[in-house]
This record gives C-alpha cells, structure tokens and sequence, in this order.
C-alpha cells in the first residue's frame, strides 16, 4: 500500500468515525469532522499532510512515485 492511498483510507475512516461520535456520543464532534475536512482541503493545495509523515516513518510506506 502507497502512502497515498493510506492517506486516503485514513481520511475516510476518520470521516466515518466523526459521523458516528457525532450521531451516538456527543454533537460536538461535529467540529472533529470539520477538522478533518479543512485538513484535506489545506492538502489538496499545499500537498503536505501530517499522517503522511506518520505513515512515511512510522509505518515504512513508500509514495506510489517510490513504488514506481
């Protein structure tokens, strides 16, 4: 798996989870999924995100460019 589509699951998984701490435990978590959707907004402009360090040198994933 590529950094890149990790990014991807990570994203939509938090996305997911957000929705349901919002619906089951408290409507404040709303702002958790704002969080995340201003996180890959600023993304998709400066093409920096921070779970991509993570998942770059904690994980040991390569970009889909380093798979080749």
């Amino acid at each position: 798996m590529s950094q890149e589509r990790a990014l991807t699951a990570f994203a939509g998984f938090m996305v997911l989870l957000s929705v349901v701490l919002t619906l089951w435990v408290h409507p404040n978590f709303v702002w958790f999924t704002v969080f995340v959707g201003a996180n890959l907004f600023q993304q998709s402009f400066t093409g920096f995100c921070p779970a991509t360090l993570f998942f770059k040198h904690v994980c040991g994933l390569k970009s889909e460019r380093e798979l080749g």
